[in-house]
């Protein structure tokens, strides 16, 4: 399809890499999948989190905004798209796509792609949507984790596509987590008063214009009550939660 994702980065993507950085230990978790690969292909590479510094990293990414936000140092990143990778068949020891595929036109293809290029691990992090419901936010803004769950593909369709010897597992997220994606603030509710914390959510792209003031004045209210602690507040001491954070692994090749 050559189209880019849901979300327009080249006009939301300002200021993405300040509040979205990488967490280290969602990082190992990640590196540990890619096993002893020396060359890795990162797609939809958004800013370059989660590229393991101590390999060769080709990045594919669409939007030029966030290829300007790489830091220092980073892999090449070339313009691209997912289901047209600009690669050889089988060029590369391992694939890494980071909370990406939801955001793609044509998931099978892209997947395609993925198998095709890699000799070894095709490494997917993704959210399982059916998780989504058991977190707080669904009790200020239903309207986000609806959208979310329809944006999300089924775990087990991205295991079909990600080859042979699938394993998939939940990855831990830390209470003080650097990345701001919408769960690590499971116990620092305070965050998501804030518009840039939520600006670097392309979720909340996709609910209509009331719903997040209408977020905003709930969450205020009720912390403000001490009625969010009654409820949630042992969540501040948690030092993990198991929410929808999924990494799926599998080996190059046809998928299972």
């Amino acid at each position: 399809m050559n189209k880019g994702g849901d979300v327009d980065y080249n006009a939301t993507g300002v200021g993405y890499a300040g509040q979205r950085r990488p967490d280290p230990r969602i990082a190992a978790v990640i590196a540990r999948a890619l096993d002893d690969a020396r060359t890795v292909l990162n797609v939809g590479a958004g800013t370059g989190s989660y590229e393991p510094r101590d390999r060769h990293v080709l990045a594919v990414e669409p939007s030029a905004v966030m290829r300007a936000q790489r830091p220092a140092g980073a892999g090449l990143a070339i313009h691209g798209f997912a289901d047209a990778l600009p690669l050889d068949d089988r060029s590369v020891d391992a694939v890494m796509a980071v909370a990406t595929v939801h955001q793609w036109p044509d998931l099978a293809r892209g997947l395609a792609e993925l198998r095709r290029v890699s000799r070894g691990p095709v490494v997917v992090v993704a959210f399982d949507g059916d998780r989504l419901p058991d977190y707080w936010l669904n009790d200020y803004a239903p309207e986000l984790i609806a959208a979310e769950r329809r944006r999300y593909p089924p775990i087990g369709v991205i295991a079909a596509g990600v080859g042979a010897c699938v394993e998939v597992q939940v990855i831990p997220i830390p209470l003080d987590c650097t990345d701001g994606i919408t769960e690590a603030f499971y116990g620092r509710p305070e965050r998501l008063l804030d518009s840039a914390v939520r600006r670097a959510q392309s979720s909340w792209g996709f609910v209509a214009p009331e719903v997040e003031p209408r977020f905003v004045e709930r969450l205020s209210a009720d912390l403000a009550s001490g009625r969010w602690d009654e409820r949630y507040g042992a969540l501040r001491s948690q030092s993990t939660y198991e929410g929808s954070l999924r990494l799926i692994v599998g080996q190059a090749g046809e998928a299972s």
